[in-house]
């Protein structure tokens, strides 16, 4: 199978220059500048097939945004290769343009003092769709978003959760192959944020987009995606699968016990570490192969009312990789 996306040693090197503070330092660097290299990106490959929901996960100033530009032809590499539909996405030839849509949580496509459905009409232009592709694909998506009662209410008067529902719309009405997603529940409520992740798991599934998450949410990471790629400083450090990932990186589990009565916290130390404490509940963390153990001295010597047994958060087992990594 031919890779959709494909990436050979890509990397982004940003010039700038360094200027020291104060007139005397102004004046002189008005006849010399010191020049310095930012390594946005530095030599990363991977490839994704057709219909792959991808997280490309890292912490801030990783590059994962600026690879997702690079792969919508935003900006260029500096040096490597890059392959997304056949096409290199910084020469922007229209077929390709066509092809692929890039939704940004911190930057909207929409006209903020028009309805939404002036930009749909304008995006249908862009795109040049036919009318009936353009009232099928509107239809179909303002029902599965549930958009339809807002359509001509003004961007600026929309919450941030219709906002974002209209981004998607707007992005996905000509029916592209692939989708960059940078952040899209960010700043989103909790049901908000599961209603665009159940949109965007459905669409996956049915339409065969090929889908880049990038995300500081575990939750979508969690829920959309059984592959993941980490990115730090620029490199890649991971590309593979989430639970693979997890059973390398995560030796412990969590057991979270409720009491039918008070319990103090020394007769808890001896069962593991103590995360969270509370006179009727405790969150314990224990070592993975002691699990069944502890939890069966747990029940045998303490008044239970429930216990649950519960996997180290995702974001705990991100953060211990870029750790290592540093």
């Amino acid at each position: 199978m031919q890779p959709i996306i494909n990436v050979k040693q890509l990397s982004k090197t940003y010039e700038y220059y360094r200027k020291q503070p104060g007139f005397l330092n102004s004046l002189r660097s008005l006849f010399h500048r010191e020049k310095l290299f930012a390594e946005a990106v530095k030599q990363v490959s991977f490839s994704i097939n057709e219909g792959e929901f991808v997280g490309f996960l890292g912490p801030n100033g990783a590059g994962k945004t600026t690879t997702l530009k690079m792969l919508s032809g935003i900006i260029q590499s500096s040096h490597g290769e890059a392959s997304v539909l056949g096409y290199t996405p910084w020469r922007r030839q229209n077929a390709f343009q066509k092809q692929f849509a890039l939704v940004m949580g911190q930057k909207s496509q929409l006209w903020w003092d028009l309805p939404a459905m002036e930009s749909f009409i304008l995006n249908k232009e862009i795109y040049e769709l036919p009318d009936t592709l353009f009232k099928d694909s509107l239809a179909e998506l303002t029902e599965v978003l549930e958009i339809k009662d807002i359509l001509d209410i003004p961007v600026r008067k929309l919450s941030l959760g219709q906002r974002m529902k209209c981004e998607l719309a707007a992005a996905l009405l000509h029916r592209p192959k692939v989708l960059f997603l940078d952040e899209p529940t960010i700043g989103l409520d909790v049901v908000s944020q599961q209603n665009i992740r159940e949109f965007l798991k459905r669409h996956n599934r049915e339409k065969k987009t090929t889908i880049i998450l990038t995300s500081h949410y575990m939750e979508d990471v969690e829920a959309l995606c059984e592959r993941v790629i980490i990115i730090n400083h620029g490199s890649l450090i991971y590309d593979g699968v989430l639970a693979e990932l997890l059973d390398r990186y995560v030796d412990r589990k969590i057991l979270e016990v409720t009491f039918t009565h008070k319990i103090s916290r020394s007769d808890l130390a001896t069962f593991g570490e103590i995360r969270e404490y509370a006179p009727e509940r405790v969150v314990l963390e224990v070592l993975k192969t002691d699990t069944k153990k502890i939890a069966m001295r747990i029940l045998a010597d303490l008044p239970v009312d429930d216990i649950l047994i519960n996997e180290v958060p995702v974001d705990e087992v991100i953060r211990k990789i870029f750790t290592a990594a540093k």
